[in-house]
Formats: C-alpha cells, structure tokens, sequence
C-alpha cells in the first residue's frame, strides 16, 4: 500500500500533481480542501464555520479534519493507496493520521513536499481566483495571511517527517510533466 503525504503551501500545485498521481498509482485522492468546499457548497453547520475561517485566511481545526479523514478511510478499506493533500498540517495532525492508520495495519509510505517561493505563490493564486472565483483566492492580504500561516503552523512537519526518514522535497516550479517525473522517480525508488 503507497500512502503518500503531498506537503506544500498553498498555490504550490499539490492538486495537479496529486492528479497525476492518482491515475498513475491508483490512489485516492483526500483534498482537505475539496472535502471543505463540498461542505461549503452543501451549506453544512461545518461548511458554514469552515467558510469564515478560509474567508480569513486561517487553519479549520484539528478535530473537524481528523473526523472527515476518518471517515474517507473508513470508506475505502480496499484501497491501494491515498495522497493526503492539504493534511496533516501540525505535528498533532500527523501523530493522528499515523493513529488512525496504524488500527487499519496502514502506515505513511513517504512525504513529497513541493517547495515554491512566496512571490510566485501569490503570482499563481491570484491567477487561480481569476478563474476558480475563489474569494480566498482573490485578495492578496489574506493570500499572504494564508502563506504566513502555512509557514508558521505547517512548516515544522517537515520534521516529523524527517525523523522518520520519509521527507523528501521537490522544487515545485518548472513544468507540471517535469515536476511529476520528478515525484515519479521518488516514489518508484521507495
């Protein structure tokens, strides 16, 4: 079973390429992200509390995330693999995800994570809310807000990776083909 932690901040092209890996790997794909946006568009009492937290730029909490991660794995007990995408987040986060994975006999293979600059991060995501319409997307204060949490809250787990010898970093500029033969390299040498 190929579990892989797709780790990057936000505009580094952790969707695209986890496209790609889920018809290469056959994997499932777990956006965060798109789980939270169905929940947004659906108009739940967690779609709603998590819309005014992205509105700002900040982090849904641990417990809300954990809970629908659960249940996709729960969901999905014959599966050959999934890309965590957008989580885990915190170290707390990751010791979760390796709790919930560990009472499946499940383990995190490895952690690709994407590395961009901040300029061309807020290049890229100001681009996107042009055409997704995305409000968290569309004004560079929370963008930067965004990216500031990411490298305030997210960054140290690279750490907890790299202790466990499963971090590798990719630079996520360049082509979408030449970044993915890049991660296919990684992978298919685990």
């Amino acid at each position: 079973m190929l579990n892989i932690v797709l780790f990057g901040p936000p505009g580094a092209g952790k969707g695209t390429q986890a496209d790609l890996l889920v018809k290469k790997y056959n994997l499932i794909h777990l956006s965060t992200g798109d789980i939270l946006r169905s929940e947004i568009k659906e108009g739940t009492s967690l779609g709603l509390e998590a819309k005014k937290l992205m509105d700002d730029g900040l982090l849904v909490p641990d417990d809300v995330v954990i809970g629908m991660i659960k249940s996709k794995l729960d969901k999905n007990p014959k599966s050959q693999g999934f890309i965590f995408d957008g989580f885990p987040r915190t170290q707390k986060q990751a010791k979760e995800l390796d709790n919930l994975l560990n009472h499946q006999s499940k383990s995190i293979s490895i952690m690709l994570a994407l590395v961009v600059d901040d300029k061309e991060l807020i290049k890229r995501l100001l681009n996107r809310g042009i055409s997704s319409g995305r409000s968290d997307d569309q004004d560079e204060k929370i963008i930067a807000n965004r990216i500031n949490e990411y490298n305030i809250k997210t960054t140290p787990l690279k750490d907890y990776y790299a202790s466990q010898n499963k971090l590798h970093e990719i630079s996520g500029t360049g082509s979408v083909l030449d970044i993915a033969k890049k991660l296919n390299n990684i992978i298919d040498n685990l």
